[in-house]
């Protein structure tokens, strides 16, 4: 590419594909998002690699499997020295690179995260909006400069106020860079931490959402009796009806923090505006993961693999390159993002490197069928004999165009869903006779692909023997 444009990386925290307006949800309030849509292109079957944060944010990071990078579950303690991350690459190809918000590839409990070779010469640091840590927290830093007190403003009636809010923060540092002089490209990573749990939208904001005006979850009470099968697997609420669940208010509530990230980013797409910087930035828009929010029976995130948990939105606008107007519905992985960040930045992509470009399809040049004929996310969690909190909780899904099969390994339960007979995934076919070809078929490519994927074979080859 001649020319390196500047990259604005827009990722909310916890945000599921179907919660974009232009992409077909009525309930939801996102002008700004819409218009990136109508400027751009959204890959409407985009999947995570893992429906938890650091396996994912781990695995879009590094472009490698969460299995493959060793970091597999939140709360850890260190990341591995290798590989780089992909920000230390574009910094080291000659791109300014900045962080706001969330970072999440090492755990921030009882401590600020700590830095790794990252690559970030701006680094605004925020992770769960409180006022937990000693020393490190930007956002709180932020809101105590301005007379606020975070631990009493989220147990307050209005709660945290959009003028004090962290995606407000997250705006104004962002805005902050984006208005510096820049003498080389740069590229941008802007990490909100909502609608991520708790669902605790200013009030002014969650006033515009009625829970009874709420379509509710995709939920039959046949899942109840599904879900209870699986009870042994790791999530973190529990098995409950949509009523006991207050589902249609947490839907309410979960919007109305969209909305305030729509209203805040459309500020830093302004001050691209206004700085003359807007025609030469690719902008894109995308979540780490997704959220039940009530569908099953489920509230939150956890081991299952349920398109609500790991399908998510990817949208990426650049007019003066890319195709506008275009919804493609190209299997697509984040790792692919890793692999077009790296593209766009001139990066060579290393060997190693486990996503696919996109550049192709965003230049409408290559035909969105062929892209991957199969995506594939995954859970491990392995008992911890120092830390109780480890659940021994083994998963792996792999989707094709038509079918999604789970498999929770030790557990002797799976499920086989037909998406084009059943979107919502309500009818598991695993104990299905009739489905045995296909459940067999499928077993034996997922267990290829784990193993061709994932396994680490150790250092190069040197010698026949």
């Amino acid at each position: 590419m001649s020319e390196r444009p500047n990259i604005l990386w827009y990722c909310t925290d916890q945000q599921r594909f179907d919660t974009i307006g232009a992409l077909g949800n009525p309930y939801v309030r996102t002008p700004v998002v819409d218009d990136l849509v109508a400027k751009g292109v959204a890959f409407t079957h985009t999947y995570c690699q893992s429906p938890i944060c650091t396996p994912s944010r781990s695995s879009f990071m590094s472009g490698l499997y969460p299995s493959r990078v060793h970091n597999t579950r939140n709360g850890n303690d260190t990341f591995p020295s290798w590989p780089p991350v992909i920000t230390k690459l574009i910094a080291d190809a000659g791109y300014t690179c900045g962080l706001v918000g969330k970072f999440h590839l090492q755990s921030s409990g009882k401590r600020t995260e700590p830095r790794i070779d990252d690559g970030f010469s701006y680094w605004k640091f925020s992770h769960a909006p409180r006022d937990d840590w000693k020393e490190g927290h930007d956002y709180a830093n932020w809101v105590r400069a301005q007379g606020g007190d975070l631990n009493a403003l989220r147990e307050s009636d209005d709660r945290v106020p959009a003028e004090l809010h962290q995606t407000t923060w997250g705006s104004e540092k962002s805005i902050d860079f984006i208005r510096q002089k820049h003498d080389r490209p740069w590229l941008l990573n802007v990490n909100i931490y909502d609608p991520h749990p708790p669902f605790v939208p200013p009030r002014a904001y969650a006033d515009k959402f009625d829970p009874i005006d709420m379509p509710g979850p995709h939920f039959m009470a046949s899942d109840l009796e599904a879900q209870a099968k699986l009870a042994e697997c790791d999530f973190q609420d529990e098995i409950r009806t949509p009523l006991e669940h207050d589902a249609k208010g947490a839907q309410a509530r979960y919007y109305a923090m969209i909305a305030l990230i729509d209203d805040q980013f459309a500020r830093i797409l302004a001050a691209l505006d206004e700085t003359g910087q807007r025609d030469n930035t690719v902008i894109i828009f995308t979540s780490d993961h997704g959220e039940a929010l009530g569908d099953h029976g489920l509230m939150y995130k956890g081991c299952r693999f349920y398109e609500g948990l790991v399908r998510v939105p990817l949208i990426f606008s650049w007019p003066t390159r890319f195709a506008q107007n275009t919804q493609n519905d190209a299997l697509v992985e984040l790792l692919d993002l890793s692999a077009t960040l790296l593209d766009l930045a001139g990066v060579e992509a290393p060997e190693y490197l486990q996503g696919i470009s996109l550049t192709s399809l965003l230049k409408g040049v290559s035909d969105d069928q062929n892209h991957r004929s199969f995506v594939r996310s995954e859970y491990f969690d392995a008992l911890d004999p120092h830390f109780t909190g480890g659940t021994g909780t083994f998963a792996t899904m792999h989707r094709t165009r038509q079918h999604k099969l789970c498999v929770y390994h030790g557990k002797s339960v799976g499920e086989l869903f037909d998406l084009e007979a059943d979107p919502w995934e309500h009818n598991n076919l695993w104990d299905n006779d009739a489905h045995s070809t296909i459940k067999n078929q499928l077993l034996a490519d997922s267990f290829d692909a784990h193993v061709l994927l994932t396994t680490d074979v150790g250092s190069k080859r040197i010698a026949p023997m």
